[in-house]
């Protein structure tokens, strides 16, 4: 039997982990609801008790030393032990999240986001769906969902802010634009904020465009991009991987930021832990 000087705080070790996941103190503190003190607190406890530094902290970046790395796969088998133990003792009651997620922000963290959250309660059922703000937003009021994550296109104030999004013209390497020929747009079926923004920036500055490709979705849109069919008004977080922005060089007028926002409603505890990793996961994808 293993003495006390062998056990490990399965507290200071979850901080470990998502400090690791989130490369961040702020976004672990946030996704444990504490503060960033207590983070370090915890995580130094760690170390002193394994007699190893787990993480290189300076002041731009956040990132494992090497015995970091090597401990971060047994830290997480721990963490899951734990929880089966518990499932042992107090069965878990199997509970529902329903997450909007607006298309325009359904970005590359998104499989990490569902991973994350499936480690975190292993009994929840997650049910994500994406689609435009507008129609998020919609069904959230009419009780549909118990979050989304949404482009804060109406001012409203009830959500809390996870990032501010750059939007920005883009299109494949390869795509040719002629002064005065009317601009080639791959765009979303309306309504959509977005398209209804980039519409009426062209217009105002008696740009002529015409659209050539109209998607469901944005990664219908995005493949449209890729394929060279056009240029498409997107967050950064969404646009193709090779795409390059073009506004520029082909004089186009600049896209405004969107807020990003959440908003959820009050649930029992462990929704209220996975709501916060879901917001602090958002915010650690965000693009410098």
């Amino acid at each position: 039997m293993l003495g006390p000087s062998r056990t490990l705080d399965a507290d200071a070790i979850q901080a470990f982990v998502l400090v690791a996941d989130l490369a961040s103190f702020t976004r672990a503190a946030e996704a444990l609801g504490t503060s960033q003190a207590a983070v370090s607190l915890r995580l130094k406890r760690l170390e002193d008790r394994l007699g190893h530094r787990l993480v290189e902290r300076t002041p731009r970046q956040v990132r494992l030393s090497a015995r970091g790395e090597a401990f971060l796969p047994a830290a997480r088998d721990l963490l899951l032990a734990q929880e089966r133990a518990w499932q042992q003792v107090e069965p878990p009651a199997r509970r529902r999240l329903v997450l909007g997620i607006s298309d325009h922000v359904a970005g590359p963290e998104l499989p990490v986001l569902i991973g994350r959250i499936a480690a975190q309660d292993p009994a929840l059922v997650i049910e994500v769906r994406v689609a435009r703000s507008q129609e998020l937003i919609a069904a959230y009021d009419r009780g549909s969902f118990d979050a989304v994550i949404v482009r804060n296109e109406d001012g409203r104030e009830d959500g809390r802010l996870l990032a501010r999004e750059v939007f920005g013209w883009f299109a494949a390497p390869g795509f040719r634009h002629r002064t005065g020929e009317p601009l080639r747009l791959a765009t979303l079926a309306e309504p959509c904020g977005v398209r209804e923004t980039a519409a009426r920036l062209l217009d105002a500055a008696g740009l002529p465009w015409t659209e050539v490709f109209v998607g469901g979705g944005v990664l219908a849109v995005a493949a449209a991009v890729s394929a060279g069919l056009g240029v498409a008004a997107l967050a950064r977080r969404v646009a193709p991987t090779g795409a390059v922005e073009v506004g520029a060089a082909f004089g186009l007028p600049a896209l405004p930021p969107a807020e990003v926002v959440l908003h959820a409603r009050a649930g029992e505890p462990r929704t209220e832990a996975v709501l916060r990793l879901v917001g602090a996961t958002f915010r650690s994808a965000e693009p410098a």
